[in-house]
């Protein structure tokens, strides 16, 4: 499949700049039409100079997802005591205060070492996420962009981000959801289990296979919604930032002053999408601690308060993940010196359809 996707791959808007660049005040001119195979070995000979691989590559893929790997598996599992926290404020509320109550009681009860309870199946669950997050995210942004066409793909980019996204993030809860609901009894449960090892067969043997996946259709629920703002905000965000903050353009900006650029934006994104999608969350918390219960009987018990239980934490947790997950992925681009195409400008067909040139 990689290897189709790799050719379609080079005719993406979103691959290089489909316009022609500005030097020294004057526009050059389309080359002549016998040219293309020129430029195309050229840009191939550059690529080759410059990157590890070509945009598109089944190595680019999969480097794609190794970052996806780092940056989800590593900041989820740094922050499984703020998480543990939020899980048991949204519980059981009336034993779980505020975050500072949450943290000052689950120390009392369980030390210090009780924060990082259901550690090992964040780090395996979030890894597996973000392999399929990241890596299909690529996949499906070239996919869908090559269908749209050069010229859509520009007009449509917002849709194009939520489209790719929503796809990517579908496949990632899939992997997800067996961790996620064994972390959620490891944390919420108090003497059911201290570890994956012990949740896991204690889990099947009560609910067989089913107790891994009844919360996948709320994690779609809390998850999709939220990887759509996180990557159509944060594309968006870098655009933005780029044209009205940034004072030079993203070429002449240093590998470091682009990835600030890639933490702001990240930070800002994940703020939406916590509020995005915490009522979700909520569900899902409840219904991963709860036998029996469907997500609309939790739905419906908690009401509009009580889904928002937690928010607060949500919000530094998931502004501070979203921020570093960026941040990490696009640090490995840079490591591996895979291609990071600026954000998109609009082609030159489509600037003389709409007059915008002489």
């Amino acid at each position: 499949m990689f290897s189709s996707i790799a050719p379609l791959a080079r005719l993406n808007p979103f691959y290089a700049p489909h316009f022609q660049l500005v030097q020294d005040g004057v526009r050059k001119r389309p080359e002549p039409a016998e040219a293309p195979s020129t430029r195309r070995s050229l840009a191939a000979a550059s690529a080759a100079e410059e990157y590890s691989c070509a945009y598109g590559s089944g190595r680019f893929f999969m480097l794609c997802g190794l970052g996806g790997i780092i940056s989800c598996g590593t900041t989820h599992t740094a922050l499984v005591p703020l998480d543990l926290v939020k899980c048991r404020i949204q519980v059981d509320p009336q034993k779980y205060k505020s975050i500072f109550n949450g943290f000052s009681v689950t120390v009392k009860e369980d030390g210090v070492r009780g924060l990082a309870k259901g550690w090992a199946p964040t780090f395996i669950g979030y890894s597996m996420q973000g392999l399929c997050k990241f890596g299909f995210y690529e996949v499906f942004k070239i996919l869908y962009g090559n269908m749209l066409g050069e010229e859509n793909a520009y007009l449509w980019r917002t849709s194009l981000y939520l489209a790719a996204s929503a796809s990517a993030e579908f496949f990632a809860d899939i992997a997800l959801a067996p961790m996620e609901a064994a972390k959620v009894r490891i944390q919420t449960q108090p003497g059911y289990a201290n570890t994956l090892r012990q949740a896991v067969p204690k889990m099947f043997g009560e609910e067989g296979i089913w107790a891994f996946y009844k919360g996948v259709a709320p994690l779609w629920m809390r998850q999709i919604p939220y990887t759509m703002m996180k990557f159509a905000c944060f594309e968006r965000t870098v655009e933005a930032l780029y044209k009205y903050v940034v004072p030079k353009p993203r070429s002449e900006c240093s590998k470091g002053e682009q990835l600030v650029v890639t933490f702001i934006a990240g930070y800002i994104a994940g703020v939406f999408c916590a509020i995005v999608s915490h009522p979700a969350d909520s569900v899902v918390s409840v219904l991963n601690k709860e036998k029996g219960s469907s997500a609309s009987q939790v739905l419906m018990r908690l009401g509009f308060k009580g889904v928002w239980k937690g928010l607060f934490a949500r919000i530094i947790m998931i502004g501070t993940l979203t921020a570093l997950q960026w941040f990490i992925y696009d640090s490995v681009k840079v490591y591996f010196r895979l291609p990071r195409p600026p954000p998109p400008e609009m082609p030159e067909s489509l600037k003389k359809k709409l007059g915008l040139t002489q």
